[in-house]
């Protein structure tokens, strides 16, 4: 995946480019390869699962800074946040939506939201540029006040190191494509758009269509801040795969079809996801707890496409939401 998304960048800028539609092919096919980094390397490393050795996790986990993120904001909203509190509302960092989307019955409702299943997969396509310009910045610094950074000291590090990473990953990514080819640099720029588009519609597709699905429970905490199911109970409540048969599928996404196993057992390399879901699901049968799958990921698709309808129209919801 490095490769994929290295090899097509170098040649963009090696070569004496001409050809716009090679341009854009060139371009989207490193999309595809920084899609993969983020699904199958830096996903596993920050889990601390892509190696026994804490070296190699480390410095594989720096991918993502190549790729124009950032790996401490992924490890607090990711690791922290979305697997600590797995489709609850305000807690969430995945559901937690920008106002012209709804991905949660508790979210608050409004008049776009009834055509969001239309238009959010643009946005979808969207997000990686969002990632990679503001939104990092945006959530250390609420991470930060929710005291999910050290200190202070810790903070401004943070900042000056992200920022630096954005600049060489912009460097390589954008600014040498425009001044050593002789394309329009306007083409330049619109290529490297499609490239974030192929990545951003990607991973969210992989990422939302596992939570944010009619098969998953949106529970909310009690008066107590506690919530009714234990927190593997939860993670199953709460998550769906798709393609389980799919070995291709699954290694293109980083064993993220196997996003139950994923989330009761983190910490496990994605390699063997495919081979404890048997064991994992005849147990949570036997203790009567869901385990949802979706045949096909373009039948995980529909139904994502469906519950987006669905929020789009449903009025806020203030109990918890369990889905059979």
């Amino acid at each position: 995946m490095l490769l994929l998304f290295f090899a097509p960048l170098a040649i963009i800028i090696f070569s004496t480019l001409t050809s716009v539609p090679l341009l854009f092919g060139l371009y989207i096919l490193s999309g595809f390869g920084m899609a993969g980094i983020g699904m199958g390397v830096m996903h596993d490393a920050i889990h601390g699962s892509f190696s026994r050795n804490k070296m190699v996790n480390k410095l594989m986990g720096y991918t993502i800074n190549l790729i124009g993120a950032n790996d401490k904001v992924w490890r607090l909203q990711h690791n922290v946040l979305h697997h600590s509190y797995t489709n609850i509302e305000d807690h969430d960092d995945d559901i937690n939506a920008p106002f012209f989307l709804r991905f949660s019955p508790h979210a608050k409702k409004n008049k776009l939201h009834k055509y969001q299943h239309y238009y959010a997969w643009f946005f979808y396509g969207l997000s990686t540029v969002s990632w990679v310009t503001s939104k990092d910045f945006v959530r250390y610094a609420r991470y930060y006040k929710m005291g999910l950074v050290k200190n202070r000291r810790t903070y401004i590090e943070g900042i000056f190191k992200m920022a630096a990473w954005k600049i060489l990953y912009f460097s390589y990514a954008l600014v040498l494509p425009i001044l050593l080819t002789a394309i329009s640099p306007w083409l330049v720029v619109l290529a490297f758009l499609a490239m974030h588009f192929v990545t951003g519609l990607s991973i969210t597709l992989v990422f939302q269509t596992a939570h944010v699905t009619p098969n998953a429970s949106f529970p909310l905490p009690d008066t107590h801040g506690n919530l009714e199911s234990e927190r593997l109970a939860h993670q199953l409540e709460t998550t769906c795969n798709f393609a389980p048969k799919s070995a291709w599928l699954s290694w293109m996404v980083g064993g993220l079809t196997n996003q139950i196993e994923h989330h009761l057992f983190p910490n496990i390399s994605h390699i063997h996801y495919r081979n404890i879901a048997p064991i994992v699901k005849r147990t949570a049968e036997e203790f009567g707890l869901p385990y949802h799958s979706n045949g096909s990921f373009a039948s995980a698709i529909f139904k994502h496409f469906k519950m987006l309808r669905d929020l789009g129209q449903m009025e806020l919801q203030t109990i918890p939401t369990h889905q059979n």
